[in-house]
């Protein structure tokens, strides 16, 4: 199969993308993910998936806060403006052929290809006081590869940073067909923006480094945290010239800002002629303005948590049909048993 196959549903491209469940959402993925998702849910026969297996790899010696973070996350998805009448939205555990796909395509990937996946060495450097030096993280890659080839998606959206990770399902989706046929479609990156947003500490926006804004925060606690973030070292006094480009601050103007506020933020910074809380202050005018209907339709969902649930309920539905028609033509090509008759 080819990656211009469409979806025989809706006549579209296939589509799909997912997420970890940590918890509530902040600005990072809002610009990294959310924006680009919602943009694309017309365009694609769009599945998200939230990839609570994933969360496993690395975290999985407490699992007390996994349900609850899975319905955090479906409700963010939902209140940045994902619709499940024009995308579908499940959870990864919920469809089981997940499991069997990645236990399928385990037994044809190479071990070096799995060594040498960038972020394998990155994340146990990272991670230090966890234990990742077991199956389930070494394998992570396949089990991602499964989730994409289990849909016949065509695209699968990223950063250029997450790039070598589609480049590994491809891979891995050749050498499969390479065995048992023309099984899987071999999926094409779509390159999406993805710009540098910094944290009120300056450094990348993570919830490990304690540095993040929710996509649903409210406006008091926007604003308290705009005003102690950090901003270009040079300016120490009101008087004294900054370079928007050393600037964090400035980074997010980039981001919400619109161009008349950016040229007023750069010109001002350069000449002293605004203070740096003057600079903060417009910033979080626009950042409120955008993210205050999110906080809203959040908050109304909020109070109808079973409606969160039927949402992806609806969309387990809609994705177990597509995933039974996939293995079904893998267990063919792979030649396995015949469930229904018994017989090989």
């Amino acid at each position: 199969m080819t990656a211009t196959d469409t979806s025989p549903r809706s006549g579209r491209k296939r589509l799909l993308s997912g997420m970890r469940p940590t918890g509530s959402s902040h600005l990072g993925h809002l610009v990294g993910a959310y924006r680009n998702w919602v943009a694309m849910q017309d365009e694609f026969d769009a599945f998200y998936c939230i990839v609570d297996w994933h969360a496993l790899t690395t975290d999985y010696k407490d699992t007390s806060d996994l349900r609850a973070s899975t319905l955090e996350i479906a409700t963010d998805w939902l209140a940045v403006g994902l619709d499940p009448k024009r995308c579908t939205l499940f959870v990864q555990s919920q469809v089981p052929e997940h499991a069997e796909l990645h236990l399928l395509l385990s037994m044809v990937v190479p071990l070096g290809w799995l060594e040498r996946v960038p972020t394998y060495k990155e994340l146990i450097k990272e991670l230090k006081e966890k234990d990742l030096h077991t199956y389930g993280f070494l394998g992570y890659p396949v089990l991602q590869a499964a989730d994409i080839l289990m849909y016949d998606a065509a695209v699968v959206p990223v950063g250029e940073d997450q790039k070598p990770h589609v480049e590994l399902t491809r891979e891995i989706a050749r050498r499969f067909n390479q065995f048992y046929g023309d099984v899987v479609t071999e999926p094409a990156v779509r390159l999406t923006p993805s710009p540098r947003l910094p944290g009120t500490d300056g450094r990348k926006m993570s919830k490990s480094y304690g540095n993040v804004i929710g996509v649903a925060e409210d406006e008091g606690s926007v604003r308290g945290k705009l005003r102690t973030m950090m901003t270009d070292p040079a300016r120490k006094r009101l008087r004294d010239p900054g370079d928007p480009a050393k600037c964090p601050v400035f980074d997010l103007h980039r981001i919400f800002s619109d161009d008349e506020t950016r040229n007023w933020a750069a010109e001002g910074c350069r000449t002293a002629g605004i203070g740096c809380i003057q600079c903060k202050n417009a910033l979080a005018d626009h950042l409120v303005a955008e993210i205050a209907p999110i906080g809203e339709r959040r908050r109304e969902y909020e109070k109808r948590p079973d409606d969160v649930r039927d949402v992806l309920a609806a969309g387990r539905r809609e994705a177990s049909e597509a995933a039974r028609a996939t293995m079904e033509r893998v267990r063919a090509a792979v030649r396995l048993p015949i469930a229904s008759s018994g017989s090989p």
